[in-house]
């Protein structure tokens, strides 16, 4: 991430490490205040063995183009909610990548889709994880399912009442 201010953000995604598992590490690496240490990351981070970079930034969010600029590692960049613009600036920093540099992008603040965007990227090779990243899925569907099953029970005005509890 590119600051610690983002990492209430960036917490979502690894969360969704944790949850399956995946051995990860978290950084604050500015594009802006050290660039050495971002070049230095991003061109070592696949011999070190990571195989998918996360990349959080706000504002200009120069981090997840620069660092997908360096690196042959898919980059999944998080635009981070920022006060000015609510973050519009930053989804469009990182979405208008040059031809040549691609960035996956996710919704504004979304760092748990990032988390697991990572996860299915992992799974392309990993059939145990694919099964989790299948089983997490059926268990989306069958949440969905419940609620519906509350809504029916209830009726929309007594469920309703209920989420503002």
């Amino acid at each position: 991430m590119g600051s610690d201010t983002d990492l209430p953000t960036m917490e979502k995604a690894i969360a969704v490490c944790e949850f399956f598992n995946i051995n990860h590490e978290v950084a604050i690496i500015s594009a802006h205040r050290t660039p050495e240490r971002m070049v230095n990351y991003a061109r070592n981070a696949h011999k070190k063995g990571i195989r998918v970079i996360i990349a959080g930034a706000g504002g200009a969010a120069h981090l997840p183009g620069m660092v997908a600029s360096l690196t042959p590692l898919p980059v999944i960049g998080v635009p981070i909610t920022t006060r000015q613009l609510n973050g519009v600036d930053s989804l469009y920093s990182i979405v208008q990548m040059p031809r040549g540099i691609p960035v996956a992008t996710v919704a504004i603040g979304n760092a748990q889709n990032a988390g697991l965007l990572a996860v299915q990227i992992l799974a392309t090779s990993d059939p145990q994880l694919q099964n989790k990243v299948e089983l997490y899925r059926q268990n989306l569907s069958q949440m969905v399912l419940d609620k519906q099953e509350q809504l029916d029970k209830l009726g929309y005005q007594a469920y309703l009442a209920g989420m503002k509890n």
